[in-house]
């Protein structure tokens, strides 16, 4: 049986950090926004150069949901919408309100991680073709707050882990992310079932 080599494997998970970051931030936004934010603490990663890419992760992410609604439009949400929590039926209930608010909607969902409906009202934003350049702003703005805030969250964790001896850090990341990411998911879940 071939030997891990360890020290290869984090040396390559510190040389990608912040690429790394980048797809988990595209993937999984908050829990690593949270999670970079206590890395930047430790000094594993600069504070400026990750908020960075937190943002370019998060509005990147944003862009393709936009896209998927623009370009995907109705055919792409009834094949593939229940994957992500795009039903026919939730797009519609957003649409009808999306007419008239859609800046108010668009600003909303970003400081709330869309009460449940993030990529459908990313989606739906693509889907009734609102200005790219528009929609880009709004979310840039909304967004510099939001990361900014769960990055900050993370950053003032990451004093409590330097109480913990060094070889416990890294479990102590894995299960708060791991334990951030259930609370999110299980917030969105109870948010989807509200009757708008």
């Amino acid at each position: 049986m071939p030997q891990v080599d360890i020290g290869a494997i984090l040396s390559f998970l510190y040389a990608s950090k912040y690429f790394l970051i980048f797809i988990g931030c595209f993937s999984e936004g908050s829990v690593v926004m949270m999670a970079t934010g206590a890395l930047a603490q430790q000094g594993l990663v600069g504070f400026w150069p990750a908020f960075a890419v937190l943002m370019l992760g998060d509005i990147v992410s944003d862009i393709t949901w936009y896209c998927m609604g623009r370009f995907g439009g109705r055919p792409f949400i009834q094949r593939w919408g229940h994957l992500f929590g795009a039903t026919p039926a939730i797009v519609d209930k957003v649409e009808h309100r999306f007419h008239e608010y859609h800046t108010s909607i668009l600003i909303i969902s970003k400081l709330t991680m869309g009460l449940g409906f993030a990529v459908v009202t990313l989606m739906t934003a693509g889907l009734l073709r609102v200005s790219f350049w528009r929609f880009v702003g709004i979310n840039l703005a909304g967004g510099l707050i939001w990361v900014f805030a769960l990055y900050s969250i993370g950053y003032h964790f990451g004093t409590v882990l330097s109480a913990i001896p060094i070889e416990w850090r890294f479990a102590g990341l894995l299960g708060g992310a791991i334990l951030m990411y259930l609370i999110f998911k299980f917030a969105n879940k109870l948010l989807a079932k509200v009757e708008w």
